[in-house]
Formats: C-alpha cells, sequence, structure tokens
C-alpha cells in the first residue's frame, strides 16, 4: 500500500513540485495551502506524514503542528525559509525540518528515512 504524504504550503508551485517529485518514487499525495484545510485533512484522510510550511498566512504551520498534536503522532517535516525557527518547531513537536529552498531528491529522501524511523501503520482504507 501506498505510504499517503500530505504537502502544506501556501505556495501552491512548491506543492505542485513536490506533489509531481512524490508521486514518481510511488507516494500517494495530498496537497494544501491551508493550514485549517491541512489539520480537517490530518483528521479525516490520516496521512502516513505531513511536509509542513512553517510561515503561512492565517492559520500558520506552527498554529497546525500545536493542534495536530493534541489528537496525532504523525510524522511532521517543517519546511521554513527561516532556519531560526527549526529549533521552535521542533519543541513543537515536529519530527524533522528542511531549510528552503531545498533540494527536492533530498526531501523525498528524508521522507523515506523520517517513515522509516516511525514505522507508523495507517488504518485499510
Amino acid at each position: 500500500m501506498k505510504k499517503r504524504v500530505l504537502v502544506v504550503d501556501d505556495e501552491a508551485g512548491i506543492g505542485n513540485i513536490l506533489r509531481i517529485k512524490l508521486r514518481l518514487h510511488g507516494y500517494d499525495v495530498v496537497t494544501t495551502t491551508s493550514g485549517a484545510d491541512a489539520i480537517e485533512i490530518i483528521r479525516s484522510k490520516e496521512p502516513d506524514i505531513v511536509l509542513l510550511d512553517i510561515l503561512m498566512p492565517g492559520v500558520t504551520g506552527a498554529d497546525v503542528l500545536k493542534e495536530v498534536r493534541t489528537f496525532s503522532q504523525v510524522p511532521i517535516i517543517i519546511l521554513t525559509a527561516k532556519p531560526d525557527v527549526t529549533q521552535f518547531a521542533m519543541k513543537l513537536g515536529a519530527n524533522d525540518a528542511i531549510a528552503k529552498p531545498f533540494d527536492p531528491d533530498y526531501l523525498v529522501e528524508k521522507v523515506g528515512s523520517v517513515l522509516a524511523k516511525t514505522k507508523r501503520q495507517r488504518p485499510k482504507d
């Protein structure tokens, strides 16, 4: 069964690039540009891992991380253009962080690495 990845980034272009790259590596990918939608998608679709932009308008990545940690231990990799945010995100419960701009191949490797560490099982659909 394919692992499901949720990509959350307010820049739709980044989400599209990651969707293509991750699908080429065999992942099922869901994308959103909204933090509020991300929380609902995590509740309803139970992704195996989340790639989460931290700096977003409205409901920020930090807001999403705080809320999600109240009901899920899904692995979350933070995507950030501000490396100084990394420690803050890790304290909120992120599993890892990647600085923007990033190499999409490196990101795919990181997803595989975090999934291997967590070995979380998603219920069958």
